[in-house]
C-alpha cells in the first residue's frame, strides 16, 4: 500500500550489507561518481519517486 501498487505491478524488496561504514562510504562515493550510473538514471525501468 505504501507504494500504491497497481494490479499489474510487482513490489521488490532488497538491501545491501556492507562490511563496515567506511567500506560503505567509499563504495557509495565511487558509485555516485560512476558515469554509467548517470546514464542509467535517465532510463530507469521504474518510478524512483515511489521508492521508500
Amino acid at each position: 500500500m505504501a507504494v500504491q501498487r497497481k494490479a499489474d505491478e510487482t513490489v521488490v524488496f532488497s538491501w545491501t550489507v556492507w562490511p563496515s561504514r567506511a567500506v560503505r562510504d567509499e563504495g557509495m562515493k565511487n558509485l555516485m561518481a560512476d558515469s554509467r550510473l548517470q546514464a542509467m538514471a535517465a532510463s530507469m525501468p521504474f518510478d524512483g519517486k515511489r521508492m521508500i
